[in-house]
């Protein structure tokens, strides 16, 4: 057979050839799961656990002494870190603290609590362990000139520092 009549001929009987239908095959169903036995009623669930509870802050001075203060006579003049004094500012002297460390300072009187920066050196009257600004004392109710306190500092109130 000629050539060009057989290749037509393949080509007509490979395309009915793809036209056939084939059989289907049966579709299995998929197997369905066993079912899931309910939770035993003999154990109860358990409580949820309470959150964790942070713990407080340690201070890393802590120091009890008398408090003074000083004001109007010291107003403008320089202090130990070169800075004048303001006696409204929240600022203190202290002997041996680094400058600029903030420290908490609580009345043992009354409870009353502030938040001061060291920014000078002093008390220079032995017995005594921090001058506060004339501001700071206020706050704190000292009004006679002295008054048993606390000085307190923590990491978290350090400038730069970060909140635990």
């Amino acid at each position: 057979m000629p050539r060009y009549v057989l290749v037509p001929l393949l080509l007509s009987l490979l395309g009915l050839a793809s036209c056939a239908a084939l059989r289907p095959q049966p579709l299995t169903p998929a197997p369905v799961p066993p079912p899931v036995a309910p939770p035993p009623a003999a154990i109860p669930p358990s409580p949820p656990l309470p959150p964790p509870t942070p713990e407080a802050e340690q201070p890393f001075f802590t120091q009890q002494g008398i408090a003074s203060f000083y004001g109007k006579a010291h107003q403008g003049k320089r202090t130990a870190t070169g800075e004048r004094f303001d006696m409204r500012d929240f600022t203190a002297a202290h002997p041996t603290l680094p400058f600029g460390t903030v420290v908490r300072v609580t009345n043992l009187r009354n409870g009353m609590r502030v938040k001061v920066r060291i920014n000078d050196r002093g008390p220079h009257i032995k017995g005594r362990v921090i001058d506060l600004s004339a501001s700071a004392a206020r706050a704190l109710g000292i009004r006679d000139g002295l008054a048993r306190v606390s000085v307190e500092a923590f990491p978290s109130d350090q400038p730069g520092a970060f909140p635990p």
